[in-house]
């Protein structure tokens, strides 16, 4: 069978652009509206998706909050597993991606949460793998600011070590519920784990069986060399950022070019390239409908996204005059790949503060177009070796995603490049990627 692209989105509930809350074809309850979530879920299962996916931070912004009032990113959401729990129920096929913080939980906590959510949804369960980037999540646990980078990717390495590991504490056919012997289950295919690293220090059980998918799928989305190094040893998918084709198949490549150092085949792990997408019936449509939202950005929104990105207060200057150079920190801590753009817009570009918020898209370029021109994009990324497939950032909901299923995925399915069906009742199984073997089972072999 040829090669496919694997498609999945972020649901931002209004959308996924900050004044897509203000367009009338939004609903402005829907976050917090678990009727909402549920019909977006629905409609990418009618279009085949492979996951339906929800960002997450565990915290609200405390500070220049007239300028987060007009852009409400994660003010005001209901928590991923809960949500995502309650979406396996009324979906079959979809997977269902969430995220959670390496940062401010526990490995016991997550391995156990996500290995119900894998029972629950009967195998369609996938972890993003954070470290966080704000400090706003920091101070909710004691901490005035955010770790060092680096200190946060080594507590992360060990977490999904821990987690992994805990998964693994029940061999598949462990629980044998034997009436005639009395047994629920054998006691000599429980491993309990015994860890105790710089990190974390975990002696016991999991108390949940070995779920459908084995482990849910793991997630990261990291972009700095300690971030591509994490998911080259433990991601099954990563959520790129690049700018475009070119850097897609840079990062393409150097990230899969690091997997053999881990014994890791190229197939195992996804690259998913963020892809903002608007459709029209002609070129000029799309157009007018992304100038339509851009237009609506308040100024204090555009200050502030690049202000929290770049990692410096921008709140005070001109519109209309370049951002000075000795304001550019020298190194990022949160988000590297959306810093590592707006340094280059500054400096490359030469763009006023207006021109930066108003051409700013948080590390991509919308691609705008009919159906056809869409996907002329999306297959020249997947045929040359920058993508596996696309994380849709839809810049309204429900209007976005029904484009996308309505328009896009037939011609994406014209063209071979997309399932017209589920094979499979799995996660893993949409996406081709193996079961992982119990450890010990493996062992005892």
């Amino acid at each position: 069978m040829a090669r496919q692209m694997h498609l999945s989105f972020s649901a931002h509930l209004t959308g996924a652009h900050p004044a897509g809350w203000l367009h009338p074809s939004t609903q402005l309850d829907a976050d917090t509206d678990i009727g909402a979530y549920i019909g977006l879920a629905r409609l990418a299962e009618q279009g085949c998706f492979d996951m339906f996916f929800i960002a997450d931070t565990p915290a609200a912004r405390t500070t220049n909050l007239t300028a987060w009032a007009r852009y409400p990113m994660f003010m005001n959401a209901l928590e991923p597993l809960t949500a995502l729990t309650a979406i396996a129920g009324a979906t079959k096929y979809i997977g269902l991606g969430g995220t959670c913080s390496t940062s401010f939980t526990e490995p016991y906590n997550v391995a156990r949460q996500f290995a119900s959510l894998d029972h629950i949804s009967r195998g369609r369960a996938a972890w993003n793998v954070v470290t966080s980037a704000n400090d706003f999540a920091a101070q909710n646990f004691g901490h005035a600011k955010l770790p060092p980078h680096a200190d946060r990717y080594a507590r992360a390495r060990e977490f999904v070590e821990v987690a992994k590991a805990l998964w693994d504490t029940w061999e598949d056919d462990a629980f044998i519920h034997d009436r005639a012997q009395g047994l629920f289950f054998d006691p000599g295919k429980q491993h309990a784990v015994h860890h105790d690293g710089p990190h974390f220090k975990v002696d016991g059980a999991l108390n949940i069986a070995r779920s459908p998918q084995g482990r849910p799928v793991i997630i990261q989305a990291g972009a700095s060399d300690a971030g591509k190094a994490l998911a080259a040893e433990t991601a099954e998918v990563v959520f790129g950022s690049a700018i475009d084709i070119e850097a897609g198949r840079a990062f393409y490549g150097d990230l899969k070019g690091r997997m053999a150092a881990f014994g890791r085949a190229t197939d195992s792990l996804k690259i998913l390239a963020g892809m903002p997408v608007v459709v029209g019936e002609s070129q000029q449509e799309a157009d007018d409908k992304h100038a339509e939202l851009q237009a609506m950005v308040h100024p204090d929104v555009g200050r502030q996204r690049l202000s929290t990105d770049l990692e410096v207060d921008l709140t005070q200057l001109p519109l209309d005059e370049p951002v000075p150079e000795d304001l550019i920190p020298k190194t990022s801590n949160f988000h590297k790949a959306y810093f590592d753009e707006i340094v280059r817009m500054i400096r490359v570009e030469k763009l006023t503060l207006r021109q930066l918020y108003t051409r700013y898209e948080r590390g991509t370029r919308s691609v705008r177009g009919t159906p056809q021109r869409v996907a002329d994009v999306l297959e020249d990324w997947f045929s040359t070796g920058a993508a596996d497939g696309f994380m849709f950032i839809l810049h309204l909901q429900p209007k976005s995603l029904e484009d996308i299923v309505r328009y896009v995925v037939p011609e994406l399915q014209r063209r071979g490049l997309f399932r017209t069906g589920y094979t499979g009742t799995t996660l893993r199984d949409h996406l081709g990627l193996a079961r992982p073997a119990n450890r010990h089972a493996k062992a005892a072999e």
